[in-house]
C-alpha cells in the first residue's frame, strides 16, 4: 500500500524557516520532520511513499537525489568520478517524488496522484505531523469498517502552557502545550479508497472540505480515535518543542527500524 504524503504547502506561520525550505524540510534532530513521518511508516512495513511537491519542491527532490551519499560513507576517484561507498547504511524506501503545481490545494494535489495509486487502497497524510499512532491497527480498523475513508482523530493540542494554580497562588502543576482531552480533531494518517478520487473535482478542490464532507454526510467516513501521542509542526514554537522532546530522548514518534 502506498502513503501519499502532502509537501507543497506555503507554510507561512513557519516562515523563519520556510523562505528557503518547504515546511516538511525543517528540521528535528537533525532530520527534516518528512524523514521522521517516513521512518514511522517504515517502522509498520509501510515503505512506499508519494510525496506531493509544490512550494520549493526542488529542495526535497534535491535531498533524496544526495540521501544515500550523505548518509553513508563512500571514496571518490577524482580522475574519473566513480565513488566506492563503504559502511553502508541502507533503507529499503521507494519514494516517488511528483510536483503537483504551485497552487493546487490539498485535494487537487492528491487528485494529481491518481495515476500513480491506480486502483489501490492508499494511505495519506501532511507533511508536517509527528504521533506515535499504530499504522497496522489503523489499517485494521479501516478494514474491518468496509467504508471509503478513515481519519485518525487526536485530542487537539494546547496553543500555550497550562497551569494549575490553587487558592493560595501557588502552582501545582504545569504542562507545555499539554493534549486537551475534550474533543476530536483531523490529525491526518488517512486510510482510502480509490474511490475516493470520485470525491475531489480539480486542483481548487481543498480536501477537507467538500470531499470529507460529502463522505461524512454518506457514511463513508470511520474514525480511528488515536488516545496517543500527536503533535503538528505549525510554528517555531512547535519545532523548538519537538526538537527539545527528541534531544531529552523522550519522543514518542521516534521509531528503530
Amino acid at each position: 500500500m502506498k502513503t501519499i504524503i502532502l509537501a507543497g504547502g506555503f507554510g507561512t506561520r513557519l516562515s523563519e524557516y520556510t523562505k528557503l525550505i518547504p515546511k516538511p524540510m525543517v528540521e528535528i534532530g537533525g532530520k527534516p520532520i518528512l524523514w521522521h513521518i517516513m521512518n514511522h511508516y517504515a517502522h509498520y512495513g509501510y515503505k512506499d511513499f508519494v510525496v506531493a511537491l509544490g512550494y520549493k519542491g526542488e529542495v526535497i527532490k534535491d535531498y533524496f537525489l544526495q540521501y544515500y551519499a550523505r548518509n553513508n560513507d563512500f571514496t571518490i576517484d577524482l580522475s574519473n568520478g566513480t565513488v566506492e561507498y563503504i559502511n553502508e547504511h541502507t533503507r529499503d524506501w521507494r519514494v516517488t517524488l511528483v510536483d503537483t503545481g504551485a497552487a493546487s490545494l490539498t485535494g487537487g494535489r492528491v487528485k494529481r496522484l491518481q495515476h500513480i495509486i491506480g486502483d489501490e487502497e492508499f494511505m495519506l497524510t501532511y507533511g508536517d505531523a509527528v504521533t506515535d499512532v499504530d499504522i497496522s491497527a489503523l489499517v485494521d480498523h479501516y478494514r474491518k469498517a468496509g467504508r471509503l475513508a478513515t481519519v485518525t482523530a487526536v485530542h487537539p493540542t494546547a496553543r500555550f502552557g497550562e497551569i494549575q494554580i490553587d487558592h493560595d497562588d501557588y502552582v501545582r502543576s504545569f504542562k507545555e502545550k499539554p493534549q486537551l482531552n475534550q474533543g476530536w480533531i483531523n490529525g491526518g494518517f488517512f486510510v482510502l479508497s480509490p474511490r475516493v478520487f470520485d470525491y475531489i473535482d480539480g486542483d481548487l478542490t481543498t480536501f477537507e472540505a467538500e470531499p470529507l464532507e460529502r463522505l461524512a454526510a454518506e457514511g463513508q467516513l470511520t474514525a480511528y480515535r488515536h488516545e496517543g501521542f500527536w503533535q503538528c509542526m505549525d510554528t517555531a514554537r512547535d519545532r523548538d518543542l519537538l526538537n527539545k522532546m527528541w534531544d531529552e530522548g523522550r519522543a514518542p514518534w521516534r521509531m528503530k527500524n
